[in-house]
């Protein structure tokens, strides 16, 4: 495949010195290689590309394998201070959805959703630099289907981005969303979520829907809060619902 890498790299260089453009066509885990290289004090910033993952991770432990032009696997890695990390994945979701289509909108915490389909997927790590800078090294994984796979197995149908534009592939998504999602997360580390809370208000999938929370608490979505948690009215009253406590599913009808 032709990947625009330079064009990528000119396009963020000036807002983020020293960043580079890498492909590789193959790779476990385009996270898993960004997370050792931090830990091994490799901090650059950098958009790593994998053609093909063979050991791809999604949230809560979930695996994503990709086949060369069948989807589209990244990482961005970069140093990052922000005051309060709370909302990053939401706010990395609202910038995708934004550059790829109207149509694509954010099932909260960290999903690409078209008509209660899973588009892609984000999945955040970071690395301490063990100082006291603050800053962390931050790895953001996205996986989107540019052609939809096989639905076997699969807990939400899949949607494709040539459901939405035809003919487009990998490379051509990549320098649709690459620019500004590196000019979104550089936004969120100076001003945070609330930059970001009525721009993800406009794509929620399931605002003011019935949801079911994985430990069976029922109720109904009302928005995400300042701090980017699920806001859920339940017979006990509203609950704010942190990402790292339980996943969300729309009730069924």
């Amino acid at each position: 495949m032709n990947w625009p890498a330079e064009a990528i790299r000119e396009a963020v260089a000036p807002a983020l010195p020293g960043f580079t453009v890498e492909i590789l066509p193959e790779v476990d885990s385009s996270n898993s290689e960004l997370m050792r290289r931090a830990r091994a004090g490799r901090t650059e910033p950098v958009l790593l590309v994998a053609e093909r993952q063979v050991a791809g991770r999604g949230r809560l432990g979930r695996g994503w394998h990709s086949a060369p032009g069948d989807s589209l696997t990244f990482s961005l890695g970069l140093p990052l201070a922000p005051a309060d990390w709370s909302g990053l994945s939401l706010a990395v979701g609202v910038s995708v959805a934004e550059s790829l289509h109207p149509a694509v909108r954010l099932k909260w915490p960290n999903d690409l959703w078209v008509a209660d389909r899973k588009l892609g997927g984000i999945l955040i790590e970071t690395a301490s630099f063990g100082d006291a800078s603050g800053a962390r090294q931050a790895v953001i994984g996205i996986g989107i289907n540019i052609a939809a796979p096989a639905a076997d197995g699969l807990s939400t149908p899949p949607a494709a981005v040539r459901e939405l534009i035809r003919g487009i592939d990998a490379p051509q998504v990549l320098e649709r969303i690459a620019p500004a999602l590196v000019r979104d997360v550089l936004g969120f580390a100076q001003a945070g979520f609330a930059a970001f809370h009525a721009r993800f208000d406009a794509r929620d999938a399931l605002r003011d829907r019935a949801v079911t929370l994985s430990d069976g608490t029922a109720g109904t979505a009302h928005g995400v809060g300042v701090d980017g948690a699920l806001l859920v009215h339940t017979a006990a009253g509203l609950r704010a619902v942190g990402s790292a406590e339980v996943s969300v599913r729309p009730a069924a009808p």
